[in-house]
């Protein structure tokens, strides 16, 4: 294959190369649809009115943790366009990635360093990568039974 179009097209992650998005904690998203298409209600009067696939998509969310059992929910909200939401994953020590060491100075603090901190590409899975695409296909699958349109946009 020729290096013409090699990195030329690729966006750089917009993510902290520095961090592991595996690790526990709280992470606030936002998931847009394509071109900011309308899929899920409409505002009227200062209040959000769900259309049947604002209704799925807030279905869906509401049953990330049945899916991924180490993950806890805080507050979300649909627009007509987007959602916002925060994902708390909490993982067990037995759950927790083998870089990272965990060791307590006593009860009022906690000090978490990890070896090779570096978030690299590879298995994608009980992160927030996985989390926010199973979200997704979870939405889409449902959607395109009314909408064969239905799109998100790429990332969140």
């Amino acid at each position: 294959m020729s290096d013409r179009f090699r990195n030329k097209y690729r966006n750089e992650t917009t993510r902290l190369k520095s961090w592991d998005y595996g690790w526990n904690g709280s992470y606030f998203v936002t998931i847009c649809t394509k071109n900011r298409e309308r899929y899920f209600g409409e505002i009227k009067n200062d209040e959000m009115f769900l259309s049947k696939i604002g209704k799925i998509a807030n279905q869906c969310w509401k049953e990330v943790p049945d899916h991924f059992p180490f993950v806890k929910l805080g507050e979300f909200v649909v627009m007509p366009n987007h959602v916002h939401g925060i994902i708390i994953i909490d993982k067990k020590n037995n759950e927790m990635d083998s870089n990272l060491i965990v060791g307590t100075q006593n009860l009022a603090s906690l000090h978490v360093s990890k070896q090779n901190s570096l978030n690299k590409f590879g298995p994608q899975s009980k992160n927030l990568g996985s989390i926010v695409r199973g979200f997704k296909i979870g939405v889409t699958k449902k959607a395109r039974k009314i909408r064969t349109d239905f799109q998100w946009q790429a990332r969140y």
